[in-house]
């Protein structure tokens, strides 16, 4: 199975989306969105942006 985008409520009523592995594993979870428009083009804007999203590892240089 696939990963899949999924859409809830948190207790403050804002909408949130989950990224879920195929496994079903939460693999990422987004900031709270005031409306389910808003919070669709949050998931829009992560399909649109990630493939091309470079890694920034910030442990490469420890202070």
């Amino acid at each position: 199975m696939a990963g899949k985008f999924e859409i809830f409520q948190d207790q403050g009523g804002k909408y949130r989306f989950r990224l879920k592995a195929g496994n079903g594993q939460v693999i990422a979870t987004s900031q709270g969105y005031s409306t389910k428009k808003a919070c669709n083009n949050g998931i829009e804007s992560v399909r649109k942006n990630a493939p091309v999203a470079p890694v920034d590892d910030a442990t490469a240089n420890p202070a």
